[in-house]
């Protein structure tokens, strides 16, 4: 049990399985194999708008986000197999991480 954690998840971490990865790179490449989609939140050349990303039904997706001030590693968007990105209006470039996630991964949810 971890306090910061339950600070903010206010029991969902009792309900909800999650772990530590030491390696992103590494559980990327797992998942890939066990036939995970791998969706990366970034801005970036080959990103595709949020609402435009459709999977099927049975899809497993992972959502990848990054850290606020210095986003997800060349690395990380070159194993995704799509990158993904929130259109902003005005001078801001980039949401709090957990708005975008929310954002996001409504979208895909939505979408299949």
């Amino acid at each position: 049990m971890r306090p910061d954690i339950a600070k903010v998840a206010l029991g969902a971490e009792m309900f909800i399985p999650w772990e530590h990865i030491s390696s992103t790179v590494r559980i990327i490449k797992k998942l890939k194999k066990e036939g995970y989609a791998i969706v990366s939140l970034e801005q970036s050349e080959r990103s595709v708008l949020y609402n435009k990303i459709k999977f099927s039904k049975n899809k497993k997706i992972v959502l990848i986000v990054g850290n606020e001030v210095r986003g997800l590693s060349k690395k990380i968007l070159e194993l995704s197999d799509i990158v993904m990105e929130i259109p902003m209006r005005g001078s801001k470039e980039s949401l709090n991480v957990s708005v975008a996630f929310g954002i996001a991964a409504y979208a895909l949810t939505n979408n299949l």
